[in-house]
C-alpha cells in the first residue's frame, strides 16, 4: 500500500464497512477495477477525522457504515467506460431509474477525476449502535437522483433531519458535504489534494 494510507478498520476500531465496488452490489453491476478486497482504504488523516466522527456519533448512539474510501484512478475509469456503454437495464431501475447513463458524468454523478482517488473521501452513512439498524436517510447509496441531493424534496422530515445529523458529525470532525450526495464527504484538510493515485486496494 501507497505510504500515508491505511486500512481504515485498523484505526476505527469496531466500524462496520461494505466497499461496494469489490462486489456485486453496485450501479455497474460487477466488481470495479482497482477493487480486489473487501476493506476499505483512506489517507491517515482520513483516519483520524473519521475516529473523531465515529466518538461524535456514539455518542449520540449511532455507528459509522463506510461504503468507499480510497478510489483507485482504474476504478474511475472502469466507472467513465461503463458510462458509455448501451444501456442493458441490469441496474437502471436501482440506480438511476429517471436519468440515462449516458448524463451521470454531466450531471455531477461520476466524476471523470474524483477526490477519492485523492484518499481523503468517504462515502459512508449512520447506523443505531442498539439494533444495528441504518438509519433511515430517504435514498440508497448511489442512488442517482435528485433524491440524494442534500436539500432534496420528497423525502421525510425525519428522514431530512438523518442527513442533518450525518452532516453536523463529518463537518464537526473536519469534513465537506458534497451537495449532489448526501453520503459523500471529503477531508477538509487533505494530505494529498493535488494528488490522484492509483494503487490498488488489495
Amino acid at each position: 500500500m501507497e505510504k500515508g494510507f491505511v486500512y481504515l478498520d485498523e484505526i476505527l476500531h469496531g466500524v462496520r464497512w461494505d466497499a461496494k465496488y469489490a462486489t456485486w452490489d453496485n450501479f455497474t453491476g460487477k466488481p470495479v477495477d482497482g477493487y480486489e478486497v473487501n476493506r476499505i482504504v483512506g489517507t491517515y488523516e482520513l483516519a483520524l477525522a473519521l475516529l473523531e466522527a465515529q466518538k461524535q456519533a456514539a455518542a449520540l448512539g449511532y455507528g459509522l457504515l463506510l461504503w468507499d474510501g480510497y478510489r483507485p484512478k482504474r476504478a474511475v475509469e472502469c466507472f467513465l467506460r461503463w458510462s458509455e456503454q448501451p444501456e442493458d437495464y441490469r441496474t437502471k431501475e436501482r440506480y438511476y431509474p429517471n436519468i440515462e447513463r449516458t448524463e451521470l458524468v454531466a450531471k455531477g454523478y461520476i466524476a471523470s477525476q474524483s477526490s477519492h482517488s485523492r484518499g481523503s473521501a468517504i462515502d459512508l452513512t449512520l447506523y443505531h449502535l442498539d439494533t444495528g439498524e441504518l438509519v433511515s436517510m430517504g435514498s440508497s447509496f448511489d442512488f442517482m437522483d435528485e433524491r440524494s441531493h442534500h436539500e432534496a424534496k420528497g423525502i421525510t422530515s425525519m428522514e431530512a433531519q438523518n442527513r442533518r445529523l450525518l452532516r453536523s458529525i463529518m463537518e464537526n470532525s473536519g469534513f465537506e458535504p458534497y451537495r449532489f450526495e448526501w453520503w459523500h464527504y471529503v477531508l477538509r484538510n487533505e494530505p494529498y489534494p493535488n494528488t490522484y493515485f492509483d494503487f490498488p486496494v488489495k
